[in-house]
């Protein structure tokens, strides 16, 4: 789930901090031809759940891993990255994808390490979670399907992954969109206790905290995911088909550990690998992300999340944020697809 305990700490808050945050805001202008690459005027209708798969799976090694991808659109097409969090899998992209593949981009949905198809290539690998080891994952995966620059985005785990992208390597990163804004954390500053009613949100975080708390997840991770689902999206009326298709990533042999690492990792309970040293310090330091940037917050996010007042000074370049109406809650892709498809249209073209 996001990262709260960095935005309680940094929540502007008051009717004057709202007005200064808002007018240090850059909006995203008006869409308009690139390169020849003219903006869609409007995306095709889709309801959510219109489609329940995607056409074909690809694998691919990039870095300690044997990345599971689905791809769509044309192989020629502007790359557009997009990634998932926990507990999810790609089928939070499986309306989103096609709409962008007919708006002409090549659509990419890894699943992250721990999910789905993906497999560590050594058993000697440790299974680590921590953030930066996942964008890590995500520049290998660039690589090894020779994508030098891309339109990154993510919900959840998947939106602080593009931020991490986007600060540590804008050179790969055309422009983001971020589900709830910037969520980079760090562990120093995780180490301040939050109220109580906030600590109560990351209930979950302290369960995985204890030897019992992963032996609980490695039962019943399933009906874990359900609840966090819905708690996470209180009018979000899914079905158990449409659960069912993303549970079956948590099947991956590997999930648990990566799951737990990584909520331990937060509370400083497990050590990270010291390749990621340099990456974190950087990320500790919270970067300002330059790269144009649409956030994006569900009306009915039940997850904890932080204020777009919050985070509005850490985009330097042209942004905007958009509040998506009707019941939408954490999982904004899959209850929202046009509105996101959109976002990442319009914001390849700000």
């Amino acid at each position: 789930m996001i990262e709260e305990i960095n935005t309680y700490r940094r929540r502007l808050v008051g009717a004057a901090a709202l007005s200064v945050a808002a007018a240090q805001l850059g909006v995203v202008g008006a869409a308009r031809a690139q390169s020849g690459h003219q903006v869609p005027s409007r995306l095709p209708a889709v309801s959510p759940g219109t489609h329940t798969s995607f056409a074909s799976l690809k694998q691919v090694n990039a870095g300690v891993l044997n990345v599971g991808y689905a791809e769509v659109g044309p192989a020629d097409g502007k790359p557009v990255i997009l990634l998932h969090g926990w507990p999810y899998d790609i089928h939070t992209y499986v309306d989103v994808a096609p709409l962008l593949a007919e708006a002409g981009y090549r659509v990419i949905v890894p699943y992250l390490r721990g999910y789905g198809m993906t497999r560590f290539l050594s058993d000697d690998t440790p299974r680590n979670g921590q953030q930066s080891a996942i964008a890590a994952d995500v520049i290998a995966l660039m690589d090894a399907l020779r994508i030098e620059k891309a339109v990154i985005a993510g919900c959840d785990w998947g939106a602080r992954t593009a931020n991490i992208l986007a600060a540590l390597w804008p050179e790969r990163v055309k422009a983001m969109v971020s589900v709830s804004g910037y969520l980079i954390g760090s562990q120093e500053l995780n180490k301040m206790p939050l109220p109580p009613k906030a600590e109560l949100q990351w209930w979950y975080q302290y369960y995985f905290a204890t030897e019992r708390g992963r032996v609980g997840y490695e039962k019943y991770r399933r009906d874990f995911a359900k609840l966090i689902w819905e708690l996470a999206s209180p009018k979000w009326n899914f079905d158990d088909a449409t659960f069912n298709r993303s549970a079956a990533a948590f099947d991956n042999p590997d999930h648990v550990a990566i799951a737990v690492h990584n909520y331990r990792w937060r509370l400083g309970l497990v050590e990270g690998e010291a390749k990621y040293d340099d990456l974190e310090t950087r990320l500790a330091a919270f970067p300002i992300i330059s790269v144009p940037t649409i956030t994006l917050e569900g009306d009915a996010n039940g997850a904890p999340h932080p204020d777009p007042a919050a985070y509005a000074k850490k985009f330097s370049g042209k942004y905007e944020h958009r509040l998506i109406t009707g019941g939408i809650g954490h999982n904004l892709p899959q209850e929202a697809p046009q509105a996101f498809a959109r976002a990442v249209v319009d914001v390849d073209h700000a």
